[in-house]
C-alpha cells in the first residue's frame, strides 16, 4: 500500500515520481483511489485546462510540444496528458506522444504523461479527469490534454477542459466538411498547423465559412479565431497562447469558466455512480433477485422497464442506513 499522503506532499513539491505513482493508482483503479482523491480535493481548482483535438496528421503533437515551450518562457508549470491509442495486444499506450515531446523530458517544470485509451471512445482515457486532477494539485499551472486523434468522434475533450483547440492542417481533402457535425462545434480556438504548405489560406477561409455558417451569436458572445501556425518552427504559436489567454479572460468575465467546471465536475460524479451501480449489477449474475425478474418478464407479469426499476430501487435502497 503507498503513503497516500507522503505521494501527495511530494508531487505538490514538483517531484515527478509521485505525480507518476499517484496517476498510476488512478489509471488501475486502486482501492486506494477514494484515499487518493480526498486528498487531492482541497488542492485542485486552480490549474488551467487546454484540451487539443484534430484528425491524426494535423500535428497535435508537435502543437502541444510548441505549446509547452511558449508556456515554459512564461515560466509557468506545465502538465501534459498525451492520450495514445490502446496496445491491441497489451492494453497499454504506445507512447508516440511522449516520444515527440522529449525535449522536455528533463524540464523539472514539465510534467508528461502518456494514457491509453484502453478502448474509451471518445479520444480521452476513462481515467483522464482524475489525473487530470492529480496534475492540478501536484501544482501545474495549465494542463494540455492531447486527444488520440481519431477524427470527428472526439468532442469529449469539449467536456473535460476549460478551452478546446481544434487543430486542422491544409492537404487534407475534405476533412473540414467531414468533421462540421463534430469537432468544429466544439472549438474556442481554431488553428490552422503546417501553414507553410499550399493551401493554408484557403483552409483557413473554408474554415471562416463554415464557422459562419448558421452562426447566432449575441454581442459580447465569444467569436472562435482562426489562428495559422507552424508549430515544428514554433511560429504562430504565441499567438495560439494570446488567443487562448483572451478566450480564458472572457470565460471568467462572464462566468463560462465556472459554468463549465460545474458541468464537467457534475458529469464526474454521475460517471462514478454509474460506473459503481454497473459493477453492482454486474455482481447480480446468477443471483436470484435477477433471476426472478427475468421469470416475471416472461410470464408477462412485468416489463423490462418496471424491472430494471424494481432492481435498481433494492440496489439503492441497501445502501441506505438501517433505523434503531
Amino acid at each position: 500500500m503507498q503513503d497516500v499522503s507522503s505521494l501527495v506532499a511530494q508531487a505538490r513539491e514538483g517531484r515527478p515520481r509521485a505525480v507518476a505513482r499517484l496517476i498510476s493508482l488512478v489509471e488501475g483503479a486502486s482501492p486506494q483511489l477514494r484515499e487518493v482523491m480526498a486528498a487531492l480535493a482541497p488542492l485542485t481548482g486552480n490549474a488551467y485546462v487546454v484540451g487539443l483535438t484534430g484528425s491524426p496528421g494535423v500535428g497535435k503533437s508537435t502543437s502541444t510540444s510548441a505549446l509547452v515551450t511558449a508556456y515554459r518562457k512564461q515560466d509557468k508549470r506545465v502538465g501534459v496528458l498525451a492520450v495514445d491509442p490502446s496496445s491491441p495486444f497489451s492494453g497499454g499506450a504506445l507512447l508516440g506522444d511522449r516520444v515527440r515531446m522529449s525535449e522536455h523530458a528533463s524540464d523539472p517544470g514539465v510534467y508528461i504523461r502518456s494514457m491509453a485509451t484502453r478502448g474509451h471512445l471518445g479520444g480521452l482515457a476513462w481515467a483522464a479527469p482524475q489525473a487530470i486532477r492529480v496534475l492540478d494539485a501536484a501544482g501545474c499551472d495549465v494542463i494540455l490534454v492531447e486527444t488520440v486523434g481519431v477524427g470527428q468522434s472526439e468532442v469529449e475533450i469539449a467536456s473535460q477542459a476549460d478551452t478546446s483547440v481544434v487543430l486542422l492542417a491544409p492537404g487534407m481533402g475534405d476533412g473540414i466538411q467531414a468533421a462540421k457535425a463534430g469537432i468544429l462545434e466544439i472549438g474556442d480556438v481554431y488553428v490552422v498547423n503546417k501553414a507553410d504548405r499550399d493551401g493554408a489560406d484557403a483552409t483557413a477561409r473554408e474554415l471562416n465559412h463554415m464557422l459562419g455558417l448558421g452562426e447566432s451569436r449575441a454581442p459580447g458572445d465569444w467569436r472562435p479565431p482562426i489562428v495559422k501556425t507552424v508549430a515544428a518552427r514554433q511560429e504562430g504559436v504565441d499567438e495560439v497562447v494570446e488567443a487562448l489567454e483572451k478566450h480564458r479572460a472572457w470565460m471568467e468575465e462572464h462566468g463560462v469558466l465556472t459554468t463549465r467546471r460545474l458541468a464537467r465536475a457534475s458529469r464526474e460524479v454521475e460517471t462514478i455512480a454509474v460506473t459503481a451501480l454497473r459493477e453492482r449489477i454486474g455482481d447480480l449474475h446468477g443471483d436470484r433477485r435477477l433471476d426472478a425478474l427475468a421469470e416475471r418478464i416472461i410470464a408477462g407479469d412485468l416489463d423490462p422497464y418496471r424491472a430494471a426499476e424494481e432492481l435498481v430501487t433494492g440496489l439503492t435502497s441497501t445502501d441506505q442506513p438501517s433505523g434503531g
